[in-house]
């Protein structure tokens, strides 16, 4: 029997099967036409006043308002269910498209980014090896050759690669720092080396995670405290790594941050690259927030001494508004990458390499299947341009700097950043009795944020992240972390926050 007519009797009904149609443009044309009336409508929702960002349900309570929704069932429900759980998800999702998401290091993307990734779905093509996506495989080149260029990586065979996420780069980093410094532990593992890697006490977990997936364990990585800056201190980096020496350790790797994920600081990288440099250790910066400022002639001071890395970890999701995930690994020399990473599988990669360059991407990760994530940065860069981006960055630093500004004059706030801060995302107390937060318990401090961040959240209006400190030294009690992120996030909208908070605060009921 053949498969039903994806048109159905004139009213666009589209088949359940999951068998090819007769007329798969037709069945697309109509699913993307139904799908792109809610979706405009989803944005546009969260442009009206009096829009709301989403209502906080607890997950068993979600579990139960979605209910048969979430079953899977023997018999396709076609167009009508799809639907029906479509408009389900949109109804009760986190709107990241409204002004008042300032919760994560991301926010919605635009409309250039939905058409970059629905032309990747289209396509839906694996970018691991040339032969099955050439133009996406010289993209990719083309493009982290020219961003790494940006960061002053300027040789020819400056570029990297994608990965899903920051913290699969950051990984992929360490991977490559051991195959190329150490080469016999491609073959034989870590062996008695006893690596040891070091970060900063502001780094991001991920690279515990790495130290993890690499068989090294977590003790492997020594913290470096950090000064008043919040910034990596140089001189106890260096004497950590000649204790990891005396000990008969081997010190491997050194992770620096550009925007570290509560301050947004930016950790002295001319310093730290010659203490690496000195002692024999690969030095790598996870730019993942911070990076982007790189667009920004402005503010792209903030990276003085990056070119001194071997490798750099920056995420265009974050900052720039590409759509998830769009990561890139970059380094002075890409092919360090297919160095420490091929394994030149026959079944798959038939020596694509033309004049010492390989385009069998795929070879130089520790995966297979991977998405051209390059072409949503690619159509971006083509659209908005290197002076758009940097006005983008530019008008959010400006916001930030407005906000905390706005905290630093208020009653009863304490900003706890610089001001202005060093990054997108300004840390502070609010006490409701208009005490110093420092006079406060930690204990009170702690459930005035809790208590206030759940109430801008039930009222629809803001999404507001909270931290607890690093360090005694560092605040009392858990914090407000708002993030900026342009171009969603107006001087207006903080200026709305700043005055919510008072107004929750002044009917809030809390004992110190």
């Amino acid at each position: 029997m053949s498969p039903p007519s994806a048109i159905q009797n004139g009213n666009s009904q589209l088949s359940p099967s999951g068998l090819a149609s007769s007329s798969r443009a037709a069945e697309l044309e109509t699913l993307l036409e139904l799908v792109s009336q809610r979706a405009t409508a989803y944005v546009a929702a969260a442009d009206a006043p009096g829009a709301r960002i989403g209502d906080p349900v607890p997950p068993k309570e979600l579990m139960s308002i979605l209910g048969a929704h979430l079953s899977l069932p023997s018999t396709g429900g076609g167009q009508t269910e799809f639907l029906a759980v479509l408009d389900e998800i949109l109804k009760h999702s986190i709107v990241t498209w409204h002004p008042g998401f300032m919760d994560k290091l991301y926010a919605s993307t635009n409309p250039v980014g939905v058409a970059s990734d629905l032309l990747l779905s289209i396509l839906n093509t694996n970018g691991y090896i040339f032969s099955v996506s050439p133009v996406l495989t010289l993209i990719e080149k083309k493009t982290s050759h020219e961003y790494a260029e940006l960061f002053g990586f300027t040789s020819p065979w400056s570029g990297g690669l994608t990965l899903p996420g920051g913290s699969a780069s950051n990984t992929h980093s360490l991977i490559v720092a051991r195959g190329i410094l150490y080469p016999d532990t491609k073959l034989t593992g870590n062996g008695d080396h006893r690596f040891v890697i070091f970060t900063s006490a502001h780094g991001h977990y991920s690279v515990e995670k790495a130290a993890i997936s690499v068989g090294l364990g977590s003790e492997a990585v020594w913290t470096i405290p950090v000064d008043a800056e919040q910034r990596m201190r140089v001189d106890v980096l260096e004497e950590k790594i000649l204790e990891a020496k005396k000990q008969g350790r081997t010190p491997l790797y050194v992770n620096a941050t550009a925007g570290t994920t509560v301050y947004g600081s930016y950790d002295p990288f001319e310093a730290i690259a010659a203490v690496a440099k000195r002692h024999g250790l690969w030095f790598h910066v996870d730019g993942s927030w911070g990076g982007n400022v790189v667009f920004s002639d402005k503010l792209k001071y903030k990276l003085k001494g990056v070119a001194l890395a071997d490798s750099l970890t920056v995420n265009p999701h974050k900052m720039l508004g590409v759509p998830l995930t769009c990561s890139f690994l970059l380094a002075p020399d890409h092919r360090v990458f297919q160095k420490a990473s091929s394994l030149r599988a026959p079944y798959l990669f038939h020596n694509s390499e033309v004049d010492g360059e390989d385009f069998d991407i795929g070879d130089s990760t520790m995966g297979c299947g991977r998405r051209a994530d390059s072409l949503k940065l690619f159509l971006g860069w083509k659209w908005y341009g290197k002076e758009g981006y940097g006005e983008r960055v530019e008008t959010a630093f400006e916001v930030t700097a407005h906000l905390a500004t706005l905290i630093s004059s208020r009653a009863g706030f304490h900003l706890l950043s610089s001001n202005p801060p060093p990054c997108l995302q300004t840390c502070f107390y609010y006490s409701p009795n208009k005490r110093d937060a420092l006079l406060n318990t930690a204990e009170y401090n702690t459930k005035v944020t809790r208590t206030i961040a759940h109430e801008l959240q039930a009222s629809g209006r803001f999404l507001v992240d909270y931290a607890p400190p690093a360090s005694p030294e560092d605040g009392k009690g858990e914090f407000f972390r708002a993030v900026v992120n342009a171009p969603t996030t107006t001087k207006k909208t903080v200026e709305e926050l700043v005055s919510m908070i008072e107004s929750i605060g002044e009917s809030l009921d809390v004992d110190v």
